[in-house]
């Protein structure tokens, strides 16, 4: 077994707090990784306080991991000890249903095991994340990192990089295409990069006019402020596509009045309350509205090749782990830019 120093929440109304436990042992798929950094994703916050009603304590947060491999299973082929790697939302799924197969894994019929806050395949194990100095998984649920990039920046693609990558290119984002995000945060960020690196002309659409400058150091080439009725007449009927990141109750027929004909809102924020949505402003002009969650492995992992040749990472903020506690606080008040890290180097002392 390997013994592993983490912080959890032994309730949802306790501060995150160190915490041992111990790792199973490396089987013959699995490869052991020595967490180095780990990102903050908002919905940890969620988890730990159990805003959702599903959270198993004591609770280990942490989805966006990356580190070096230590140790590896004696049939592994992928990975070789001493190459960097990272695990993201998910460690395991049924790999036999039909979203399996497609590498839709994400999307598993059965259940896809979540990297914390969740049960091993064995339906007993409860599953630790990557506020801890090491995480087992089976090979084929890892992911190659590239060496070129500084890796505490790299964590968040995990989360919050496949969690826009994947709806851009899912609705084919290429050259030339409107595109607006709605929201500048962990999300926003990233989206407006993606977005810009695929060609889009991109508008940020925010409620905060100090964010148009940022908005437009990361990519964008204009930004709309939401809160001017005559901003936002001027730009009705003009998005091929708008990537909704935010997580706030808002007005979905605001945004959706914003698309072109037959454009498309992807929705990617959890607002806690339903929005409604009028039937006539889709039908008048054949616009749609999706969802989408993170991405399949191997669309990770395009992900990830991709932020690496086109020099693509977050722009973080790096903590010790003492100061989570404040972290959650400071995310809470959106007083980061844009992502927290957690130097795992500091739980190991």
């Amino acid at each position: 077994m390997a013994n592993t120093k983490a912080y959890a929440a032994q309730s949802a109304s306790a501060p995150l707090a160190p915490f041992n436990f111990d790792r199973r042992e490396v089987g013959a798929h699995d490869v052991q990784i020595e967490i180095l950094y780990c990102g903050v994703c908002h919905s940890d916050v969620h988890q730990v306080r159990n805003e959702w009603g599903n959270s198993i304590f004591p609770i280990v947060p942490g989805h966006e991991i990356v580190g070096r491999i230590i140790k590896i299973g004696d049939h592994v082929k992928k990975f070789s000890v001493g190459e960097l790697a990272g695990i993201g939302c998910f460690v395991d799924s049924c790999r036999e249903c039909p979203q399996c197969k497609a590498g839709l894994e994400q999307y598993c019929d059965v259940s896809m095991v979540s990297t914390y806050n969740g049960y091993e395949k064995d339906g007993k194990t409860v599953t630790y994340g990557g506020y801890s100095t090491n995480i087992i998984a089976d090979e084929n649920y890892v992911l190659k990192v590239s060496e070129k990039l500084p890796l505490h920046a790299v964590a968040p693609l995990l989360c919050a990089g496949i969690t826009t990558y994947s709806p851009l290119r899912h609705v084919g984002v290429k050259k030339g295409d409107k595109v607006a995000v709605v929201g500048l945060g962990g999300l926003g960020h990233m989206a407006v990069k993606f977005a810009a690196s695929f060609g889009a002309e991109v508008t940020m659409l925010s409620s905060s006019p100090s964010k148009e400058a940022d908005a437009k150091k990361l990519g964008a080439h204009h930004f709309v402020l939401t809160s001017n009725k005559e901003e936002l007449n001027k730009v009705k009927n003009t998005f091929d596509v708008i990537l909704n990141t935010v997580s706030a109750p808002h007005d979905y027929g605001t945004y959706l009045e914003l698309l072109t004909t037959n454009g498309t809102m992807i929705v990617v924020g959890a607002p806690p309350k339903a929005s409604e949505v009028s039937a006539f402003t889709l039908i008048m002009k054949r616009r749609s509205i999706i969802g989408s969650l993170i991405g399949g492995i191997a669309e990770t992992q395009e992900m990830l090749d991709y932020c690496a040749e086109h020099n693509i990472v977050s722009e973080v903020e790096v903590i010790d782990i003492s100061d989570i506690n404040q972290a959650y606080e400071r995310m809470l008040k959106n007083d980061v830019k844009y992502r927290f890290v957690i130097d795992i180097a500091s739980l190991k002392n």
